[in-house]
């Protein structure tokens, strides 16, 4: 037989037996659980694509006044108390197409609202060539119309702008990226932000309870609390809107169904029926023939749907025997994007069909659609859209802010930062105190930038990036708690001037806009003193602000620290470091 191991051999220094030395030596660490992991991918998830989350957040908050900022954009057009009729406004604007977009496949006629009193074209121009082999891609031109006159406002004197279109399209798509490379790369931001809101309710146990904790001046206690608060308050609207902003192109996003289910031309053109009022355009005949009346047929939706309640015309072929008129329903009065609409023959101006439902899963798309952006709500809906939205803005900006005061303090040398901690902390600032520079040198542009510049739309775009590239020269040379603080002000004041740069350049200052009942002139400009107020009081908290900072292990009596050992240390943060 074997004999047994003897487990009762003792050291021969000590004397203690090796079971009990293997009972003093320390436990091995606990597995890491569910809330560790969640805190880490929460982490990871929201400062990967933090920069980009925040100025789509705060791009697409301001988009829910989008068509406020463009009247604001355009102070030539003249406030209006009355809605024009929209069949009129329809008639005369077609009447001008047929000479300024002759041979168009495509019309489209977006009529005026209560909140946008223009009405905005689009049409398709002859396809581009992208090489051999490949298909031609198509282009299309854009302009607005007096709803009067019938005429671009740029004949009649008007400044070429996007407007707040521009904020709308680069909250999606990053305009002027490509318009699939920016929706694709808003996609992918949107994906990890929806992994960050449920990664962060899993991570933190007491949310709820949390929602109710504020400490005041506490550092970077009052930064989690601020964030915690902001992510609860919200949260619902959340975690809507970036499900649904994700639903909105999700036929980009996973194509990959439809095209194995539908394998027709017909099925696949039934499916875009049912997501897109836009109905392609069919095989010209070739055969010359005019219009019919496009007022007869917006009469006939108005008193389907009622008189301001149409939407957008859509003509494609106009001139020939296949033409087709689509009259689409306005999205003010229900909650759903789904798209109804009349079908007319161009030609003799019949109705061919009423489109006016949808499938489940289609109509479970258009409600998402709507939540999404928002345009069924009345004002005071609208505001708490935006209200809620800008908690939202501040929360991801925290998150961002959070992550540097947090690793700071646990610096082995504040004076040393490594090079992670540098590149996040610089583009903090140029992402959150530079964004609001920007945004409002794209409004200083608009008031400055002569109307006689060509494409002057363009330059307006270009005075947002470039400054906003400077905004990041800056943060990279100056002290960091130095580009916060005048940076910050730099905002403030140039929020603060702009109502008096809009009075000197003109006919619509404050006191004119409250005096002829203009409210969107006077509500931005009391909306513009707003946030230069939150900026300067931003800027006096940071200045204020003292970071706790453990002191240098260098400068601690009677501690050396070997260049190996410091390294090591330097490098922990990196892989160390929860939020």
């Amino acid at each position: 037989m074997t004999p047994e191991p003897n487990t009762e051999v003792k050291s021969a220094k000590t004397g203690i037996s090796m079971g009990a030395l293997k009972s003093r030596q320390p436990a091995p660490p606990p597995g890491r659980g569910i809330r560790q992991t969640m805190s880490d991918l929460h982490t990871w998830a929201g400062l990967l694509v933090g920069w980009l989350l925040y100025a789509m957040f705060l791009t697409g908050t301001v988009s829910y006044f989008r068509d406020e900022l463009s009247q604001w954009m355009r102070p030539e057009v003249p406030h209006r108390q009355t809605l024009p009729d929209p069949a009129v406004v329809a008639q005369s604007v077609a009447n001008r197409l047929t000479t300024l977009a002759a041979g168009s496949a495509q019309w489209g006629i977006t009529l005026p609202t209560e909140r946008n009193p223009v009405a905005s074209v689009f049409w398709r121009t002859a396809p581009v060539p992208t090489g051999t082999g490949n298909t031609p891609r198509r282009t299309f031109e854009e302009a607005t119309f007096d709803p009067t006159t019938g005429e671009t406002l740029g004949t009649l004197g008007t400044r070429e702008t996007l407007g707040g279109d521009f904020f709308y399209r680069f909250h999606f798509q990053f305009h002027p990226l490509p318009v699939l490379w920016g929706r694709w790369l808003a996609g992918v931001c949107a994906m990890f932000m929806l992994v960050a809101i449920i990664s962060g309710v899993i991570t933190h146990k007491k949310i709820f309870v949390d929602f109710f904790t504020f400490r005041w001046g506490k550092g970077q206690r009052s930064w989690l609390d601020a964030h915690n608060a902001l992510s609860v308050f919200g949260l619902p609207f959340h975690l809507m809107i970036t499900y649904t902003g994700l639903v909105t192109l999700m036929a980009m996003y996973m194509p990959w169904g439809a095209q194995t289910a539908l394998k027709t031309p017909v099925e696949r053109a039934e499916l875009a029926a049912q997501l897109s009022a836009f109905p392609a355009p069919g095989k010209a005949t070739g055969q010359k023939m005019p219009l019919a009346s496009i007022e007869t047929m917006v009469r006939e939706a108005q008193a389907r749907w009622g008189a301001h309640d149409v939407g957008r015309v859509t003509v494609t072929n106009a001139g020939d025997a296949a033409a087709r008129v689509a009259v689409t329903r306005g999205d003010a009065t229900r909650v759903s994007m789904s798209p109804q609409y009349l079908l007319f023959d161009g030609a003799t101006g019949k109705v061919l069909e009423v489109h006016d439902g949808v499938g489940a899963a289609a109509e479970t798309r258009g409600v998402m659609y709507a939540l999404h952006l928002g345009r069924f709500s009345d004002l005071q809906l609208r505001w708490l859209y935006f209200l809620v939205s800008l908690g939202g803005t501040a929360m991801v900006g925290t998150g961002l802010v959070m992550w540097t005061v947090k690793r700071r303090t646990r610096l082995p040398d504040p004076t040393r930062l490594h090079f992670g901690f540098h590149v996040v902390e610089r583009l903090n600032i140029a992402a959150i105190a530079g964004l609001s520079i920007a945004m409002t040198a794209f409004l200083w542009g608009n008031r400055l930038i002569s109307r006689d510049v060509i494409e002057r739309s363009a330059a307006e775009v270009h005075t947002f990036y470039w400054v906003w590239a400077a905004t990041l020269l800056y943060a990279l040379v100056r002290p960091a708690r130095r580009a916060w603080i005048e940076l910050l002000w730099i905002g403030a004041a140039a929020l603060a001037l702009l109502p008096a740069l809009n009075a000197v350049t003109t006919s619509r200052g404050l006191w004119q806009s409250v005096t002829t009942g203009d409210r969107v002139f006077a509500v931005m400009d009391l909306a513009l003193w707003a946030f230069a107020a939150l900026h300067a009081w931003l800027a006096v908290r940071t200045a204020r602000h003292r970071p706790k900072t453990k002191p240098s292990r260098a400068a601690l009596p009677g501690k050396t620290t070997s260049p190996a050992s410091g390294s090591a240390t330097v490098n922990a943060p990196l892989g160390e470091d929860r939020a």
